[in-house]
């Protein structure tokens, strides 16, 4: 496989800053605590680091409302604890993706600021999503979209003028119909790669190109669905595909060749091919294995259907069982059908059920053809914090839903390191989210030498993964297997056995165990366990 192709088959380690490790002390994660753990991400066994924003920010949305996309803000550090980060980690063998955020910026971004002052009609508001108001008197919004938090889309400013945003107020969306708006990327895109960077994670890939009618959606459809459906105007329009060529072209310029991964919420998988072709993204996020209950027809139709639509254009599949935006795993898989992602903090979740099936999930992602990326805690087994205090919680999908949401702060929570008690080792004084009093056993150092923790297990997948001589592009193929279990095998003298029956289901005679994410029960593989299998 070519070199510069490493993004192919790479597994990535999301880092969530705010709460991955402290290194100032100020209870808020840190660029200085990133350069303290690279021995323990690169002992982990990753390939790469995903880092979700750090630059200068409002921080309504935990970093995603960018003031400067050039610039380091100083909760996380500065822009040399940035080069040296990219520089040690770059001598562990790690390469590094940040977080660009192109749909919008912050409102305290110079650009809207100006916009402001300007007024209506002005370039300096053609940057920026504007409209008058409809009515009498302009008093009713341009359109009926609705804010992804909860809300209205539209913001009426004292001149009377609305701007759009499908975030937070705080978030104007960007008019991607105005050049300047593709210089100014195109600049940001090339400041970071002669810095050393190598790749970018694409926020709300999906959403950058609006119709330009701006029509209202479909009654009974505009209060009760966000922009994260194909066929909203302001989602998987077709002008987002000229701007990914050109940025391709970008990263095509520079030696070793950049990548991209985007997150692209579009159905069905053949839309999110159309994000992977050969001079667009490099790969994007598959929501739909995310997304798919703990069942394995289901489970086998979202495989087959990915690689079967991303191969058609020449892309890798890329497996992703957790986010910062999500539920954690391990809750999602305790949880009875159609209650996976309910944040209520009332839907009966049983753990131990959740984490058993969550291990032999990451046996599963890891043993499917293409990219993988782990999020921060995953390989720890921690579980959603489904009891934060009201007061503690961060994400506007709290306020802007009314309090009928509680948010993505459960998922968030920062990682325990050590100790027997809060912060578990993360910073000096405390953390900006407080970790449950019960988590000592979730710890690194509690789970460090344990061969049947968690982070056992990841760590042995990874380092088999590595090991084993597996071509890049090896194609999965079904074996013959009870009903509710997955058999299959990537090469010759590889395979895995997942379990997802009612009962145990015997080994493939003449097969050698190489790892299980759970003890057998002599010749016979329990219900909800994995099993990586020599073959021949």
């Amino acid at each position: 496989m070519d070199p510069e192709a490493w993004w192919r088959t790479a597994v990535v380690y999301q880092i969530y800053l705010r709460s991955f490790a402290d290194g100032s002390g100020d209870g808020v994660g840190d660029i200085a605590g990133i350069r303290s753990r690279l021995p323990y991400l690169a002992d982990l066994g990753v390939d790469a680091l995903w880092i979700n924003p750090w630059y200068p920010s409002g921080q309504v949305d935990g970093g995603y409302d960018v003031v400067d996309h050039r610039g380091v803000d100083p909760v996380f550090g500065t822009m040399a604890d940035a080069e040296a980060l990219l520089a040690e980690a770059h001598d562990r063998g790690l390469r590094v993706i940040l977080d660009i955020v192109p749909n919008h910026t912050s409102d305290r971004h110079r650009w809207f600021r100006a916009a402001l002052a300007a007024g209506p009609g002005s370039k300096e508001r053609a940057r920026y999503v504007f409209r008058p108001g409809r009515g009498g008197d302009g008093g009713q919004p341009p359109t009926n979209w609705r804010s992804v938090f909860g809300g209205p889309g539209w913001t009426r400013l004292p001149d009377g003028e609305w701007y759009l945003h499908l975030f937070h107020p705080g978030q104007p969306d960007l008019n991607w119909e105005n050049p300047q708006v593709h210089e100014e990327f195109a600049d940001t895109l090339r400041f970071w790669f002669c810095r050393g960077v190598d790749g970018f994670r694409v926020d709300v890939a999906h959403g950058l190109a609006k119709d330009p009618r701006y029509p209202d959606l479909a009654e009974g459809t505009a209060a009760a669905t966000p922009p994260f459906f194909s066929g909203h105007p302001a989602t998987d329009q077709e002008g987002v595909h000229e701007i990914y060529r050109a940025w391709r072209r970008i990263a095509d310029g520079y030696s070793p060749r950049r990548v991209f991964v985007g997150e692209a919420w579009v159905r069905p998988l053949s839309r999110l091919a159309r994000y992977v072709r050969p001079d667009e993204l490099h790969t994007a996020f598959n929501f739909e294995f995310l997304r798919v209950e703990w069942d394995a027809a289901q489970i086998r139709e979202v495989v087959d259907s990915t690689v079967r639509a991303l191969g058609a254009v020449g892309a890798p599949p890329t497996w992703v069982l957790s986010n910062h935006d999500v539920v954690r795993h391990v809750t999602r898989y305790g949880r009875a059908a159609g209650h996976q992602n309910d944040r209520s903090g009332a839907v009966t979740t049983d753990l131990v059920l959740g984490a058993r099936r969550a291990r032999a999930a990451a046996l599963l992602q890891l043993a499917l053809p293409g990219s993988a990326y782990v999020y921060q805690g995953d390989e720890l087994g921690l579980p959603e914090v489904e009891d934060l205090p009201t007061a503690s919680l961060r994400d506007p999908v709290w306020e802007r839903s009314g309090h009928s949401d509680r948010g993505r702060d459960g998922a968030r929570v920062p990682l325990p390191w050590a100790g027997s008690v809060p912060p578990f080792g993360f910073g000096g004084c405390g953390s900006w989210l407080p970790a449950p009093s019960c988590w000592q056993p979730y710890t690194v150092e509690a789970q460090d030498g344990d061969p049947t923790s968690m982070l056992a297990l990841y760590r042995a997948a990874l380092r088999l993964r590595r090991s084993v001589p597996v071509p890049g592009d090896a194609p999965l193929s079904w074996l013959g297997a009870p009903d509710g279990v997955l058999s299959f095998t990537r090469w010759s003298g590889f395979g895995c056995l997942v379990n997802l029956g009612s009962g145990p289901v015997p080994l493939p005679a003449g097969a050698t165990v190489m790892l299980t994410s759970g003890p057998l029960q002599g010749s016979l593989l329990p219900v909800d366990c994995a099993a990586w299998l020599r073959t021949s």
